[in-house]
């Protein structure tokens, strides 16, 4: 039986801070789009999976590449399909809504009961993608140009958009969305998101593996400072590895997991043993 409430409050296995719940119940009551962006491994993703799991609806995943058009979201359509069953000639080609294929916004449009959909990492398309989606999202309606059909959204999905900040959004475009920053979390946060994953972590262990971390972290050198999901994929090879915390005060064990660029490893490095917890 999905949980059919309709404000959100965190899951089990999702961690929220009281500013971000809050932004999601915003753009729920307002019917907007919910624009997030935060460094990555904040948790961006991951809030539509957990918002659709506490609401009870099902998620719609868009995924942006940099080739991606706007329309793909509502819809594609098959021509290659089409042109090859027009030479094997075992179907009906002149119908040529069998070839048209819907995409994740298309889809939550098309439904009898409200979604969640996720538009991932929307800096990533051209500069125009975002302005595409304008009429679209305002209306919640579009058109199947091949066919001439409308639809119009049934009921209203909730539109959860991230970004990276690789490139900056059109003003027209934020103008209509709720907008957070997913801020890196401080460690009290952090320590109940690490227990998630890792619920039986001693905790003198975690105290001195966030120590070592946010040491890390502060490093002004660094050109790729350690997110949330490498401190737990850290604590996780720790753990497995069967090192304790005595370790952490002679070095960094397993440190390519926390640091993924070659200039911040050496710089790391050549620093020794030279940190101190704070």
């Amino acid at each position: 039986m999905p949980n059919l409430t309709q404000t959100f409050s965190g899951t089990a296995d999702y961690i929220a801070s009281q500013e971000l719940m809050e932004a999601v119940n915003v753009a729920l009551a307002l019917e907007r789009p919910l624009l997030i962006k935060g460094e990555p491994g904040t948790g961006k993703t991951l809030l539509a999976r957990a918002v659709a799991e506490q609401l009870g609806r099902p998620l719609l995943t868009w995924h942006v590449k940099s080739t991606s058009r706007a329309v793909d979201g509502l819809y594609v359509y098959d021509a290659v399909s089409r042109l090859q069953d027009s030479r094997f000639g075992d179907k009906n080609v002149q119908d040529i809504r069998q070839y048209i294929r819907f995409g994740a916004l298309g889809r939550s449009f098309l439904a009898e009961t409200p979604s969640v959909v996720l538009i991932d990492e929307i800096d990533k398309a051209d500069l125009e993608f975002p302005n595409d989606l304008l009429h679209e999202l305002d209306q919640m309606a579009f058109e199947v140009v091949e066919t001439g059909d409308s639809h119009r959204a049934k009921v209203r999905p909730l539109v959860i958009i991230t970004s990276n900040n690789e490139k900056e959004l059109p003003d027209a475009f934020l103008r209509r969305c709720i907008f957070h920053f997913i801020a890196f979390p401080d460690a009290a946060l952090m320590a109940r998101i690490v227990k998630v994953h890792h619920p039986k972590v001693r905790q003198v262990l975690l105290d001195e593996a966030m120590a070592r971390f946010y040491w890390l972290r502060n490093l002004p050198e660094l050109r790729k400072r350690p997110s949330t999901s490498e401190l737990i994929d850290w604590l996780g090879a720790l753990i497995r590895g069967g090192l304790d915390e005595s370790e952490l005060s002679a070095r960094i064990p397993f440190l390519g997991t926390l640091l993924k660029k070659e200039q911040d490893l050496d710089s790391v490095q050549k620093r020794g043993r030279g940190w101190t917890k704070h």
